[in-house]
């Protein structure tokens, strides 16, 4: 199965060692990864380009949102059939890509696929056991996924990509856009990231 039709595109700011955890969980034979950073003051620009990403840095004219950085890396896709989001601060799970490349493949009607994103360290707080089950949801058709899936380009630019006047909520409404334009959201059974 070639990567190559695949691009990944990382959002963050400031993430750290979450984010050289990222960088280093991505597959190689991608054929595009480009990092959309907002501000970042601690190397994440020049880790991105260690790792070969193309960088995008935000300017800082109007807020950092997350809807405005996805739609920044939107507009340099090139080539590429699908797209894997990915916060900065999230790192991919093994098997995921295929696994969300395979369920597209098999489903023309798909727009997004997600999998189960998980909490790495639930035991260090009651808020870190919280977000790990409040990730938990249910597999099979979806209304909507969070910052971290995978998306038909066609279908994204279908729709004019994310709402850039929202300061949250940005993948609820998204995918309510998607779905009225005919198209489906899915959460697999599958590991898609730390």
């Amino acid at each position: 199965m070639s990567l190559e039709r695949l691009a990944i595109l990382i959002i963050g700011r400031n993430e750290g060692a979450r984010f050289l955890a990222c960088l280093e969980a991505l597959p190689d034979e991608v054929g595009q990864v480009i990092y959309v950073d907002s501000g970042s003051t601690d190397g994440s620009i020049e880790a991105a380009r260690h790792f070969g990403a193309e960088v995008v840095d935000l300017g800082r004219d109007q807020p950092f949102t997350a809807a405005r950085a996805r739609n920044a890396g939107i507009d340099r896709i090139e080539g590429a059939e699908v797209v894997q989001f990915l916060d900065g601060d999230c790192a991919l799970r093994e098997g995921w890509i295929e696994a969300a490349l395979a369920r597209l493949d098999a489903d023309d009607g798909l727009a997004v696929v997600c999998g189960r994103r998980r909490e790495r360290f639930p035991e260090a707080s009651v808020f870190n056991r919280l977000c790990d089950v409040e990730w938990d949801t249910p597999v099979g058709p979806a209304l909507a996924c969070g910052g971290d899936a995978m998306m038909r380009v066609e279908a994204l630019r279908g729709v004019a990509g994310y709402n850039g006047d929202l300061i949250a909520g940005e993948e609820p409404e998204l995918c309510v856009r998607l779905r009225a334009a005919g198209w489906r959201i899915e959460r697999l059974e599958a590991e898609m990231t730390w």
